[in-house]
């Protein structure tokens, strides 16, 4: 439980960077990088792609919470802060 917070934590800093140019404070990052968790291994999985370790969770996570900030950007409106 405690790696999987620490992976989220890290992916959503990660996509938080990729994203939006910061980070979003450690809450919001372990809260996105958990969402882009779930969203990046349901994607992958329909992709038929597989990721193994460390290193693949956090960036199957990355992918997932940075799609996930899209589309929450994509309804809500917010603007990229850049």
């Amino acid at each position: 439980m405690l790696w999987s917070i620490l992976i989220g934590m890290v992916a959503g800093w990660l996509a938080g960077q990729v994203s939006r140019g910061q980070g979003f404070g450690v809450l919001g990052n372990i809260v996105v990088g958990i969402i882009g968790a779930v969203v990046g291994n349901f994607l992958f999985g329909l992709l038929g792609l597989q990721s193994y370790g460390t290193l693949g969770s956090i960036v199957t996570s990355t992918v997932g919470a940075v799609l996930f900030l899209w589309v929450v950007r994509l309804f809500t409106g917010l603007p990229d802060r850049r």
